[in-house]
């Protein structure tokens, strides 16, 4: 058996990083069409996803950092995505295996090592940086983390409104998340607190305060 690891959302403003371990009897039993999920459509990737998940050759594990352990100051993003990654794996039962996981850090090797240290099970990790876009079970794990995520949003959608993608770049979610700070005096609940983008945002709304008044 071997395994691949990823993450999706890192840097949104909204919403959990979420992680997700593949565990296969060798990539051949992958779905055709498994590539890097920011290569893919949303529709792609749920179809494939669905897949993954149906084939009893496949174990899946997935792992979710909501945004309060997010925003907690003893961490960092770093330690974050170790641990997803190691919760990923946890979740899928793996042990004894070997796999590739993407590395979330500058230092592959380290953090390689971290991943292995902070999984329950015996792994043999072998981290490499952009794993999504070179080893086709970490280009599953994308996918299927980028789909856990994608799931997270659009349900975000349905009792907010549109709050875009999540991400700072994304004027949907500036604009929902400015609107949101101007009539309730607070951030979303399911925003990043610590993240630059809402201190802006509540700054924002206490000087327009301040212009009215």
């Amino acid at each position: 058996m071997r395994f691949g690891v990823d993450e999706a959302g890192k840097g949104p403003v909204f919403g959990s990083m979420w992680a997700a371990a593949v565990v296969v009897p060798r990539a051949s039993v992958l779905p055709d069409g498994v590539d890097d999920s920011k290569r893919l459509s949303p529709a792609c990737r749920e179809t494939l996803a669905s897949t993954i998940h149906d084939d009893g050759r496949v174990r899946v594990g997935v792992a979710e950092i909501p945004p309060a352990r997010i925003d907690d100051p003893e961490t960092d993003m770093n330690s974050l995505t170790v641990a997803a990654q190691a919760e990923a794996l946890d979740d899928a039962g793996v042990d004894g295996a070997r796999g590739v996981v993407d590395a979330g850090d500058t230092d592959a090797a380290r953090f390689g090592r971290r991943v292995g240290d902070a999984a329950d099970g015996e792994v043999t990790v072998i981290p490499a940086h952009r794993a999504d876009e070179s080893d086709a079970v970490v280009a599953a794990a994308s996918i299927v983390a980028k789909v856990a995520r994608d799931a997270q949003m659009a349900a975000l959608a349905d009792e907010y409104g549109p709050v875009g993608s999540g991400y700072p770049s994304d004027g949907t979610t500036r604009e929902f998340l400015a609107d949101y700070v101007e009539r309730t005096g607070e951030l979303p609940p399911f925003a990043r607190e610590s993240w630059s983008t809402c201190a802006d945002a509540l700054a924002a709304a206490e000087q327009r305060g301040l212009d009215e008044f």
